[in-house]
């Protein structure tokens, strides 16, 4: 029997990684990328020492071409995709003032544009299996600029916002065919490298549970996945017990 495929796109060292982690130790084989595809190296050996099947590729979701190769390779080679994450953040904090046009619109290409290419070139192989006895789900990663905007986040919350959409009228569509596609709204930081050395005092919650975990993130995105079809869930906020709303 061909085991099936998670497809993590942006599996870096925190959030993706765990995500990819979860789903191999749930018995899918998982397919993480970045672009640089040596990264992924420590990421690959702790899914296959814990006895889980994982294969790395370097890919730019920004790129068609790349991202069509990715999946044809993917579905030929490996197995069929039934769980795709998309999960590229490109949060990169800039005075509207002082934006450039290219930052701007690579920022946009990364969060959004990238999550229509991955999402679009998967949810068409999906639709070709649709039954109603195969989980099928795609997840795209959010954020708080997903829901509103602040200062300094101008880019990054207009791909936000716009991937958000995406994933409602791709639910909208693809649901009725026995596609599962939700967002997940991390509202809050992450227990990450960055985190530990930019924001020190904010890292200090972590103790008291007062800032994600990748691992309880990964839990979550299991569970939309696992859930049945007459109780989907389309949108799912996540974030600790003391973060303001």
């Amino acid at each position: 029997m061909v085991q099936p495929v998670a497809l993590v796109v942006g599996a870096g060292d925190a959030t993706g990684g765990a995500i990819a982690r979860r789903f191999a130790a749930g018995g899918y084989v998982a397919c993480v990328t970045r672009r640089d595809a040596d990264k992924l190296a420590a990421l690959r050996q702790a899914i296959e020492d814990a006895g889980g099947r994982c294969h790395a590729f370097g890919s730019d979701a920004r790129k068609e071409d790349e991202v069509v190769a990715l999946v044809d390779t993917i579905e030929r080679d490996i197995g069929p995709i039934e769980v795709l994450v998309f999960n590229i953040g490109a949060n990169v904090p800039c005075s509207v003032l002082e934006e450039s046009a290219r930052k701007y619109f690579k920022v946009w290409e990364m969060a959004c544009f990238g999550g229509f290419l991955n999402g679009r070139e998967v949810a068409r192989r999906m639709v070709t299996r649709g039954r109603a006895d195969r989980r099928q789900t795609i997840v795209f990663t959010g954020a708080t600029a997903s829901l509103r905007g602040a200062a300094g986040f101008a880019a990054f919350a207009g791909a936000k916002h716009a991937l958000r959409a995406l994933a409602q009228s791709m639910a909208r569509e693809l649901g009725p065919r026995g596609i599962h596609v939700a967002h997940c709204v991390i509202d809050g930081a992450i227990d990450t490298a960055f985190i530990r050395e930019h924001f020190p005092e904010r890292y200090a919650l972590r103790q008291q549970d007062g800032i994600l975990k990748p691992d309880s993130i990964a839990e979550a995105y299991w569970m939309l996945h696992r859930q049945p079809r007459d109780a989907w869930t389309h949108e799912l906020d996540l974030r600790p017990y003391m973060e303001k709303f």
